[in-house]
């Protein structure tokens, strides 16, 4: 079997915007899978976020407790945001812990993962690049994004994540990955 086989894929011939604003945009796109059939299918598209996972020499990562409304819960999450016109993802994810948190991010981050949430119906790229140091500047310029910012120890990641403790991809993929290089030894580690 080759790597991408041309027979799985989907033929896209046209799509149509049913909602388009600032923030998401949803589209009907007429599609053709491979056993033939032809319909509309729903994709979501939301624009590119960039995560900052800073990681002090203690092993702690700066997260922050918030409340999101669209699921009704209280939870921990990385720094993130939407990646601007002309911006880098990196200077986004590095702007973004600036003002999220009053920590500004220092040195060269290192990109760990590239995703797609849900690629079945949701086009929403998220990078994640990481700092190893980060120094305290001033107070957060965003005072809604959380209620309190908080260096976790790493060591309880794990048991948040299993406990529905870390809300979204942004942060669950992110943190998970960063473990599982940390003890693999590959990238990420120290």
């Amino acid at each position: 079997m080759t790597e991408h086989p041309e027979a799985l894929r989907w033929k896209v011939y046209g799509e149509r915007a049913v909602y388009d604003n600032r923030w998401i945009k949803v589209n009907l796109v007429d599609v053709e899978p491979p056993d033939g059939s032809r319909f509309e299918h729903h994709v979501v598209k939301l624009d590119h976020v960039a995560i900052a996972l800073l990681v002090n020499e203690n092993e702690e990562v700066l997260t922050l407790w918030r409340y999101r409304f669209a699921v009704d819960q209280w939870g921990y999450e990385l720094i993130g945001g939407l990646v601007e016109d002309g911006e880098e993802a990196a200077q986004t994810a590095a702007r973004e812990a600036e003002e999220e948190t009053g920590y500004r991010p220092i040195g060269e981050p290192e990109h760990i993962v590239k995703f797609q949430p849900l690629p079945g119906m949701i086009d929403s790229p998220v990078d994640v690049f990481m700092w190893r140091q980060a120094e305290k500047v001033g107070e957060p310029t965003d005072a809604e994004e959380a209620a309190r910012i908080e260096w976790i120890s790493v060591d309880r990641v794990l048991d948040l994540v299993r406990n529905g403790e870390v809300l979204g991809s942004g942060a669950i993929i992110p943190l998970l990955y960063y473990l599982a290089s940390r003890n693999s030894g590959a990238g990420g580690s120290r």
